[in-house]
């Protein structure tokens, strides 16, 4: 199989000068358990895949794109108390972005697509800094929160966190390392404080004494076929809206 040019991790110089890249992808994910049946790196594998599906259609059409390596670390803060449970300060992810988006920018690359694979991870402000100090548009894109439609038709039950929707979208990406029959409930504990839990309150989750078995969200009604469904609508997606900022002109709104 040859290199596949829209796969940075995969082409070759060679490759990148006859046809560069004008919209960069970076996956970013994070490390954490997700509940017992499912792999540390969920969030790491979803992002990836889900970013490389997307670039191999837009490449398809004629899209000059490439997928970075997969960030695997994310903010994980409240889940420190699980054991290797990886987390990265804001400041260290803003550092980190800023050195990626510095050399993007070095090199002519000026459209930048983040794919969060991650609820803890808020790119907004590190973006709104970076935007105002570089000449590049980033887009984030929360792979989780495309096609709200499709999601609300194929799920059931849904909650955030190696519920049904994560269980399923692995069972189609990554059957193999999902051990269904280890898979608790991922109930969770409410908050005990009146009035935290309203709209427009929020304060982080103590993860381990709110969701005891890491997970939130009963798994149990996941099947490969509701991934499948899911991830087709959400792949096409993100390929074209990749194929839009390739072909994006300077000067049209947000692209200035």
């Amino acid at each position: 199989m040859a290199p596949r040019r829209y796969l940075l991790l995969e082409a070759n110089h060679e490759q990148l000068l006859e046809r560069p890249p004008k919209v960069a992808v970076l996956p970013w994910g994070a490390t954490e358990s997700h509940n017992h049946h499912l792999p540390y790196g969920t969030d790491v594998l979803e992002a990836g895949t889900i970013a490389e599906k997307a670039a191999e259609q837009a490449d398809a059409q004629g899209a000059e794109v490439v997928v970075l390596p997969t960030v695997p670390f994310g903010n994980d803060e409240q889940q420190l108390d699980q054991v290797c449970a990886v987390s990265v300060s804001t400041s260290t992810a803003y550092a980190l972005l800023r050195d990626v988006v510095r050399s993007l920018v070095t090199q002519g690359i000026d459209r930048l697509v983040i794919v969060n694979g991650h609820g803890g991870n808020h790119f907004q402000p590190l973006v709104r800094d970076l935007m105002g100090e570089f000449d590049i548009l980033i887009v984030v894109v929360d792979f989780f929160r495309l096609c709200p439609e499709v999601f609300e038709a194929v799920f059931e039950n849904p909650g955030d966190h190696a519920d049904e929707f994560e269980t399923s979208v692995m069972l189609h990406l990554y059957p193999d390392l999902v051990e269904m029959q280890q898979a608790q409930s991922g109930s969770a504990n409410p908050f005990q404080i009146d009035g935290i839990r309203q709209s427009g309150v929020w304060t982080p989750r103590p993860w381990s004494a709110t969701h005891p078995d890491t997970g939130c969200g009963d798994p149990s009604t996941a099947t490969e076929e509701k991934g499948r469904a899911y991830c087709e609508a959400i792949i096409e997606a993100l390929g074209k809206l990749m194929v839009s900022l390739a072909n994006a002109e300077k000067g049209m709104l947000p692209y200035l």
